[in-house]
Order: C-alpha cells, then structure tokens, then sequence
C-alpha cells in the first residue's frame, strides 16, 4: 500500500531530484514546451504551476522564491517579465501534459509538457540568437 506517499521517487535521492525539477522548471520557461518521460511531466507540473502563481504575484518575495527553486537568473526574469503577466486572469491551469508515444529504445512512456498559451517562437529562440550571433561575427 502506497499511503502517505507524496511524490513519485524517480529512482533518485532527494538532492537529485531536486536538481532535476529545477533544471526541468528552467528548460521549461525558457523554451515553453519540453519533451519528457511520462512520469517525470506529471511531477513537474505542481511545480511550475506554484512557480507561475508566484511570478503572477509579482512582489519581491515572490521574486526570491522563485529565484531559489530555479538555477538561472534568466529565467526567472522571464518568468516575471513573460509568464506572470500572460497568465494573470487564468486562474490554474497553465501547463497541460500531453502523451508522446514510446521511447525508441526501453520503450519508456514521453510526454510533452507545455504552457497552454505558449509561444510557438520561443521555441530554440536561444539557438537561433546564437547561430545569428556566430554568423555575424564571421
């Protein structure tokens, strides 16, 4: 029997895990849609949804706590600059999980984890910066 079992473990230690949603929480932000395992998406939902609750809040504190459950200043800046604002009349409900077939390989259930409203275009922004900064440069 399962009671009082809050999180799935992952086959990980807390530390790992903890670095791993908070890595998986600033992919998601920067890119607004990641392709995941099944099990993984179901648990990084509640976190980016408390995240997108604190940037709608908006005040210093809110700032800091998230500052402090993700690794990139960048992306918390988008979180409160981009995400907060977008979705400020929604009230819940800002990603959604979708099933992504089988991985090639241990056939491990995908999924894709998205914001509901997203950006198609943020998608690889950052990549594309890059390559247009490097072919300026040459």
């Amino acid at each position: 029997m399962r009671h009082a079992r809050g999180y799935r473990r992952l086959n990980r230690t807390h530390e790992h895990r903890k670095a791993l949603f908070s890595n998986m929480s600033g992919s998601l932000i920067e890119h607004e849609q990641i392709k995941t395992t099944l099990p993984k998406a179901k648990e990084l939902r509640p976190i980016i949804e408390k995240l997108i609750t604190l940037a709608k809040r908006g005040d210093l504190h809110a700032r800091r706590q998230a500052a402090a459950q993700l690794k990139e200043d960048k992306d918390v800046e988008k979180l409160f600059a981009i995400l907060g604002p977008r979705y400020k009349d929604r009230q819940g409900g800002y990603v959604r999980v979708l099933k992504a077939g089988f991985r090639y390989g241990d056939m491990a259930p995908m999924a894709i984890i998205e914001f509901v409203d997203r950006d198609p275009a943020a998608k690889g922004a950052a990549d594309r910066a890059r390559l247009e900064a490097e072919d300026a440069a040459e």
